[in-house]
């Protein structure tokens, strides 16, 4: 008894135990919880309360004058309403119940650890849950009973409620992680575990938070938030200008590519890895949204004079859906690869299905762990080329809103120094992972990026 006491507790070390701190450290963390909640407010009294031009002292003399202008412009128009909390807290609860009621199919995800091996089922329903939502509001809207133009008008109040309830929601996370004794790879640090999160999987019987705040709340509030733009935009001008109708194609490709495709993101990094820390949390429910739509509100009241011409509106366009393509197949390839090999991939006819979305009989390289690595399709031109299509949509975001100001610009370079920052963090983790064989897989795959390139 003794003998298999003793083998029993002597598990092997995977990567779901190893604890490895990032982003600097607990300095760093918290570094970024504070520049997060500057750039949510400061790109927003940018976009609406300085027509989209940058907001700065005039000299060194004005830095506390300024910052003490910007303070009061929260208090004044971002200040928390019971409206707004309605409106917010509202749509969340409505995303929630659709997230546990509509159909949809059951999908696995990897096999965790720290469950035993267990493999979590999670129910995949979010097309159901994208279309209803778009009905429902549509008509709302319509009918004149909740007209979307309402969210630019109390967009800082709703904006605030989003940043607090992430707060709150991140706290009792990390708190009932320790309480119920589900805290996984802790630091030892409250503020670096805060951040990256305590508990791996949570879940409410089978609703799993995680997995719902990374699909649906994060990109179905951006969508509306830029429909309202579009909305708000037909009824002060009469019509929605080319580039704002970009931006409706672009947040709702994208939206709608995570929801189609949903039954592929349960064996993700973010959700077999990433703990439900502040990180998540606070950019799922507010960062996301409310930073990725400052490109819609900035086109909402744009002249017509400083539009980029519809020539190059047409080849952003072509950008876009090029991109879009191989980011989507690419996603697709890769995702049924791995889960024909466990003999969970689900066959579906969701909107759209692309050509070349699923490789049959691809090569695909052996390790010792037993995963396997593939190397065809798009991933044997390079091995983020996932990343590359993603960066040229986010600068295809800035660029449709032309060049009086730098603000729009933002994203793209925000974007591209996160996906850089998460490409580091995967390279590490695959070259501890992999040993010997990661070596063999970049001499296979050599280019990162761009293929012959980079």
């Amino acid at each position: 008894m003794g003998i298999r006491k003793k083998v029993k507790e002597e598990k092997p070390k995977t990567s779901d135990d190893e604890v490895v701190k990032e982003f600097g450290g607990p300095i760093g963390a918290a570094f970024v919880m504070i520049i997060s909640h500057v750039i949510v407010y400061y790109l927003w009294i940018c976009i609406t309360l300085y027509e989209g031009k940058l907001a700065y002292p005039t000299d060194f003399s004005d830095t506390v004058p300024f910052l003490g202008r910007m303070w009061q412009l929260v208090i004044e128009k971002a200040y928390p309403t019971a409206y707004a909390c309605q409106i917010y807290l509202g749509f969340i609860l409505f995303q929630a119940v659709l997230a546990v009621t509509m159909p949809g199919v059951k999908a696995k995800g990897l096999p965790v650890p720290s469950e035993g091996y267990k493999q979590l089922v999670y129910n995949c329903n979010g097309v159901a849950s994208w279309y209803v939502s778009l009905v429902v509001i549509l008509v709302l809207h319509f009918t004149d009973y909740f007209r979307l133009s309402i969210i630019y008008d109390h967009l800082g109040e709703i904006m605030t409620v989003s940043v607090i309830f992430a707060n709150v929601l991140s706290v009792l996370a990390y708190v009932s992680a320790i309480v119920f004794g589900k805290t996984h790879r802790m630091s030892g640090n409250h503020v670096y575990d805060f951040f990256m999160g305590a508990w791996l999987n949570p879940r409410i019987g089978t609703f799993d938070l995680k997995f719902w705040a990374e699909t649906r709340v994060a990109w179905i509030v951006l969508f509306f938030l830029t429909l309202s733009s579009a909305l708000t935009r037909l009824e002060e001008y009469g019509s929605i200008s080319l580039p704002l109708v970009f931006m409706l194609f672009a947040h709702g490709l994208y939206t709608n590519a995570v929801m189609k495709g949903e039954e592929c993101i349960p064996p993700t990094w973010d959700i077999f890895y990433e703990k439900w820390g502040w990180m998540l949390i606070f950019w799922n429910f507010s960062g996301v949204p409310f930073v990725y739509c400052a490109n819609s509100f900035f086109l909402l009241n744009q002249d017509e004079s400083l539009q980029v011409p519809t020539w190059f509106i047409c080849v952003l366009f072509v950008v876009l859906f090029g991109a879009y393509y191989i980011w989507d197949t690419a996603q697709s390839q890769k995702s049924r690869f791995r889960l024909k090999l466990k003999n969970a991939y689900i066959p579906r006819s969701t909107f759209p299905q692309l050509p070349w979305g699923t490789l049959e009989n691809p090569e695909y390289l052996e390790t010792k762990t037993g995963s396997k690595l593939l190397v065809d399709g798009w991933w044997k031109y390079a091995r983020k080329i996932h990343y590359t299509t993603d960066i040229m949509m986010a600068w295809s975001w800035g660029l449709i809103c032309g060049f009086s100001s730098p603000l729009p610009y933002f994203y793209g370079f925000f974007f591209t120094c996160m996906i850089f920052h998460r490409y580091t963090r995967d390279v590490e983790r695959c070259a501890r992972k992999y040993g010997d064989d990661w070596k063999r897989y970049t001499k296979k795959v050599p280019y990162a990026f761009i293929p012959y390139v980079f």
